[in-house]
């Protein structure tokens, strides 16, 4: 098939029918990039030679050079079967796990993918997550096995047995699905259980139900999900040798020779049937009579016999005959190359093109714009906690318009996008130089003549004229009223020059958005509202005026903005081309929005659309470095160029620290080598130097260790003293009288000013109780919104969903907290942190205060008619007790890192100002104006004792005031309260046996028998530690599952690719926080410490290795001896 012109594109563009949205997804290195060469190929975009050589959509040259897909790009085909015409954009998305945001993007825009899949090594961990990926965006994906070469050429299978293989690779794929299917009904059961037992809770007792999860699954159709050939989803394929079948395809050759109808042959052709040459019938039981099935009898057999004519044995007089039969032409060059596969390529790309299958099944099998389904409309728009039913009455509206993708002139413009992308200036198709017309060279070469001419007859006189003008000038300037010489006048216009190439460097890089229309039609320069992430429908419909449109404007609605889209583009791969309108359906480029989206956003020309729920992102970014410049003058250029790859990268994040330290966090160390890349030669331009990746840590306390460090059971004696040591060291050269340290790890502390103390208590909170809490960080964010609101005496609208999930938050974590200790401890939870939404907790176990609790708002509806004078009251000052526990959590003692899995008790908290009620306001006033005269005379001012009354009064009237907050909130009480509960916390962890967590990947790795050993001693090494290994059935590779701390992480994929000459390479995702075991302040105690450890204990601790990091890099203070023995060493020469 020829090039595809421009104006067919667009004219196809018109018809959302014929329009298929689809990506390309599967597992690092399984052909994804081959395979959309080949379908780019079927249309003349580029030679079918070079289909899998070129790798025509990895643009970039780090792609090419790797070998790997790093960002998603698109491009649009045309493909006509029959008497239907369709146009494809398709979506080359990448494998490898640290560019899994690149894929979220992709999905987004879709509404099918392919799924490929490699034979040999069958489902990989990313390919679970892909599959995982296009569920949760609710698309239809269809399977390619690709690479069935590699069982003929490297396993050297026979086809029966690459039939039973193929069979257990579907069966892999399959079982993913239904693993995702089987949740997703439970989901739903148990919600539909949950409002029946709601509703028959009056009638029956609980006690007489019985869950029968089965019948849900029984109940629920899911045979359209699986994929299987008969259904036409699966195609066979080797891309990099051009072909590919659905048995669709078979079955229409065979029903012309054989007379079998095609319909019988589409539902015999893959399984357990065979044919029964005597009665010329296909029967069923293949298997259990040792026939041959109908599918390797068939298909796969001719596809090796042609594989053995022309690669392995070389028959010329075979292959001859083959390509006679199949009635295909092979040109010359073809049968006489050195290289069998080219001659392989050119049989099989006429016999079984590839492209035909996988476009064929594509046109019928995945859904058109047309078809999206209501749930996943609904699912996009209802953003965060809201639900649909919820949105206003005018956004409900809209899902008519989503489902119809309507391109009427009035239907409202609705566009996601997913990604900004960098492109450079000079190849947008307004800059791009076209080819010359014969009209346009002739022109040009008669005007340089002419030109040429012009220039030798004025050369004379011209000359003569400089002469004399140079002598009338030599040695004077020119005066005021006469013109500038020449020289003068370029001499002006020199910094004019210099300027410009300035400008031009600042645009060479220009952002496009990745994006779809869902509705109405796209034109250029088109004004639209720009959605932002939390922008309210109901309350931008309520403060604009009606009928409002993106060209007034709108500066007071919240996260609402507007922008116009000045140019807009069809996405070809590497190409761009320039369109005036798009309408719905369609995949797109937006030109002009840098300034308005940052990575994606929501546009409309409709201000009663909400923002699309936000993407999900498999992968989430873990390594840091910090990047400076290699010459300081050049920082507003790194500034400039980390703004940039942050909005052109839809993963990394950009971070200016405290420190004032520019920090890069990325997915994984290939992201991160493509972001320094970037930074370095396309966004920033300049040297840069970048550090070591900042590992983060966390800081935790465990119950006291039942066995030693030679693994001796502890006697109690010996335990105590343990724990009493420790207590000393803590408490050393701190002043006794302010802080005391009890036994049981009780800190008492006193404010400088005697007027406050503090009892806090640190206590281990069980792993499930953390897990739990960082994993509902964003629901406890949203509860302490309500709580401040509630606080500020202000209303919040909370979903009904939000609110169930609140309520089970706090059931999971009553059920957890059982026990003595944890008695009644969920109701008395004073805050979360750091930051109010962290996995460590403050417990209020102050006798006789009765604060609100944090899950108030649960009980508003049961409890509204007591609200009165047993509601209970803040405290004063209670606000710094919290801010103290923040600032304690947010910087643990060890070095400086976030707290995790630690609950402070405040078990005594006295405050002097606090007498009775009727003594209360003569005592403040006294402290008061004893701290206003305190403070002025520091101040080094005098102060009368009126004004000091007057300050006085006033803030006792403050105190006084029912609705006033916290008391003086700003005073100096307040500020040595929060240090002090600081400290409090710190000691309190301090008292307890502290550990460090490391960040923990999980790491997948495929590797061969022989190279087993090796792969494990560099686990072994980096203290990875392997959780399970299984064969692959059918293969000879081991998927070895391990967790590998980050901070050992760093050169591991190259070292043991090195160490297993290529044959291994791992897969890394961030999963989990893990305790090191040893503690990095330990010293020997025991008799049989100092016996292994000796007296010094000097060997290796891992803990304190990664503590001392920590805190090199952050300038605490370390402590270590750099000289051991300072004596002079003598050598054995003669000049000693």
């Amino acid at each position: 098939m020829g090039q595809t012109s421009l104006d067919k594109i667009i004219a196809l563009q018109k018809n959302p029918a014929n329009i298929r949205n689809l990506c390309i997804l599967a597992h690092v290195d399984h052909g994804k990039t081959t395979l959309a060469d080949c379908l780019v190929a079927s249309n003349g975009i580029i030679s079918s030679r070079l289909a899998g050589k070129l790798r025509y959509l990895d643009s970039r040259e780090d792609e090419q050079m790797r070998g790997i897909t790093m960002k998603s790009s698109a491009i649009s085909l045309h493909y006509s079967d029959r008497d239907q015409e369709y146009l494809l954009n398709l979506i080359d998305s990448p494998g490898h796990v640290d560019f899994s945001s690149e894929v979220s993007t992709a999905v987004r825009l879709c509404d099918g993918a392919i799924v490929v899949v490699d034979a040999v090594e069958g489902v990989c961990p990313q390919t679970q997550v892909v599959l995982r990926q296009a569920w949760l965006e609710n698309i239809k994906p269809v399977l390619v096995i690709n690479k069935i070469d590699r069982l003929i050429i490297e396993l050297k299978l026979t086809s029966q047995e690459a039939y039973t293989h193929l069979q257990k690779i579907l069966g892999q794929v399959n079982a993913v699905t239904a693993t995702l299917f089987t949740s997703r009904v439970l989901e739903e059961r148990a919600e539909k259980e949950k409002e029946k037992e709601e509703e028959k809770e009056s009638e029956t007792s609980s006690g007489e139900q019985v869950y029968d999860w089965s019948a849900g699954l029984e109940e629920a159709d899911d045979s359209h999900l699986y994929f299987s050939p008969d259904q036409g989803n699966v195609v066979f394929a080797s891309a990099i040798d051009g072909w590919g079948f659905s048995i669709q395809q078979f079955a229409h050759i065979y029903s012309q020779r054989m007379g079998i109808k095609a319909e019988v042959l589409l539902k015999t052709l893959w399984g357990d049937f065979y044919l029964n040459a005597k009665a010329k019938k296909i029967m069923k039981g293949a298997q259990a009579k040792g026939k041959k099935s109908l599918f390797v009898q068939l298909v796969l057999d001719n596809i090796w016999s042609l594989y053995d004519a022309v690669v392995t044995r070389r028959d010329k007089e075979k292959v001859e005959k083959v390509v006679t039969s199949l009635g295909v032409k092979v040109m010359a060059r073809d049968s006489r190359h050195s290289d069998p596969k080219v001659l392989l390529s050119a049989i099989c790309s006429q016999w079984l093109p590839v492209s035909q299958a996988v476009l064929s099944m594509v046109c019928e099998k995945l859904p058109s714009p047309l078809d999206m389904a209501a749930e996943r409309v609904e699912k996009l728009m209802s953003v965060g906690a809201r639900r649909f039913d919820s949105l206003p009455k005018q956004t409900q509206e809209l899902k008519r318009v989503f489902l119809q993708c309507s391109s009427e002139e009035n239907a409202p413009v609705i566009i996601f996008v997913s990604k900004m992308f960098a492109v450079d200036t000079k190849a947008l198709p307004q800059n791009r130089q076209r080819p010359l017309t014969q009209e346009e060279i002739a022109q040009r070469r008669d005007l340089a003549r002419q030109r040429h001419a012009d220039r030798i007859a004025a050369g004379q006189p011209a000359e003569a004229a400089e002469t004399a003008e140079s002598h009338t000038h030599s040695g004077s300037t020119p005066q005021e009223g006469q013109p500038a010489g020449p020289c003068t006048a370029k001499m002006e216009s020199l910094p004019v020059k210099e300027s410009k190439p300035e400008e031009e460097e600042e645009q060479k890089e220009t952002f496009i958005a990745f994006a779809r229309v869902y509705s109405g039609v796209v034109k250029k320069g088109q004004r639209v509202f720009v959605l932002g992430p939390k922008y309210d429908p109901a309350k931008g419909l309520n403060m604009l005026p009606e009928g409002c449109s993106a060209s007034d404007c709108v500066s007071e609605v919240p996260h609402l903005s507007c922008c116009s889209m000045e140019s807009i583009y069809l996405l070809m791969g590497r190409e761009l081309e320039e369109l005036e309108e798009v309408p719905a359906g369609n995949v797109l480029g937006i030109g002009g929005l840098e300034e308005s989206v940052l990575k994606s956003a929501t546009l409309s020309t409709s201000p009663a659309c909400p923002p699309f729920t936000p993407l999900n992102f498999e992968a989430s970014p873990i390594v840091r470095v910090a990047v400076e410049p290699k010459h300081p003058s050049e920082m507003p250029k790194l500034v400039r160029g980390m703004r940039l790859l942050n909005q052109a990268d839809p993963c990394a994040e950009v971070l200016i620290q405290e420190t004032g330290e520019h920090v890069l966090v990325t997915a994984g160390e290939v992201h991160l080598q493509r972001c320094l890349d970037d930074l370095r030669d396309r966004f920033a331009k300049i040297e840069i130097s970048s550090s070591k990746p900042i590992i983060p840590f966390r800081e935790t306390v465990i119950r006291p260790p039942k066995v030693d460090m030679v693994n001796e059971e502890m006697g109690r004696q010996q335990k105590v003293a343990i724990i009493h040591q420790v207590k000393e060291e803590a408490s050393q050269g701190r002043s006794s009288d302010t802080l005391h340290v009890d036994p049981s790890g009780l800190v008492t502390l006193t404010t400088p000013n005697r007027l406050a103390t503090v009892s806090v208590q640190a206590i281990p909170l069980p792993q499930e109780v953390t897990s739990l809490l960082e994993s509902s960080s964003e629901l406890i964010r949203t509860l302490e919104q309500v709580n401040m609101s509630l606080r500020e005496g202000r209303g919040l609208d909370v979903s009904l969903r939000t609110l169930e999930a609140i309520a089970e938050l706090k059931a999971q974590l009553e059920n957890l907290l059982q026990g003595r200790k944890w008695r009644n401890a969920v109701e008395r939870i004073w805050a979360f942190g750091p930051r109010r939404y962290g996995p460590n907790i403050l417990l209020n176990s102050v006798e006789g205060y009765q604060r609100p609790s944090v899950w108030q708002y649960l009980g508003r509806g049961d409890k509204a008619a007591e609200v009165g004078a047993q509601a209970p009251v803040l405290r004063d000052f209670d606000n710094s007790i919290i801010s103290g526990f923040q600032l304690a959590t947010l910087s643990g003692p060890m070095c400086e890192e976030p707290l995790m899995g630690v609950c402070f008790s405040v078990v005594r908290w006295d405050i002097q100002s606090s007498a009775p009620p009727q003594h209360q306001d003569s005592l403040e006033e006294d402290l008061v104006s004893h701290e206003a005269l305190a403070d002025s005379k520091v101040a080094g001012g005098s102060v009368t004792s009126a004004q000091a009354e007057g300050t006085a009064v006033g803030q006792s009237q403050a105190r006084r005031r029912p609705e006033a907050m916290s008391v003086d909130c700003y005073g100096p009480v307040s500020g040595q309260l929060i240090a002090a509960m600081k400290e409090a916390c710190r000691h309190a962890f301090q008292a307890q046996p502290q550990r460090l967590m490391a960040a923990m990947y999980t790491c997948e790795i495929m590797a061969t028998a022989e190279v087993l050993g090796r792969v494990y001693g560099v686990l072994g090494k980096r203290e990875g530690r392997v959780l399970h290994e299984e064969m692959k059935e059918g293969t000879d590779m081991f998927i070895i599952k391990a967790v590998l701390p980050v901070a050992e992480s760093f050169g591991f994929a190259d070292e043991i690719r090195k160490r297993t000459s290529g044959l291994a390479s791992p897969q890394l995702v961030f999963s989990h926080w893990e305790v090191i075991n040893s503690d990095p302040c330990w010293v020997p105690t025991t008799e049989e410490e100092y016996l292994h450890f000796g007296e010094k204990a000097d060997s290796a601790n891992q803990a304190l290795k990664y503590m001392n990091a920590v805190r090199r890099r952050k300038g605490l203070y370390v402590e270590e001896k750099i000289v051991e023995h300072a004596e002079k060493q003598r050598t054995l020469s003669k000049n000693k």
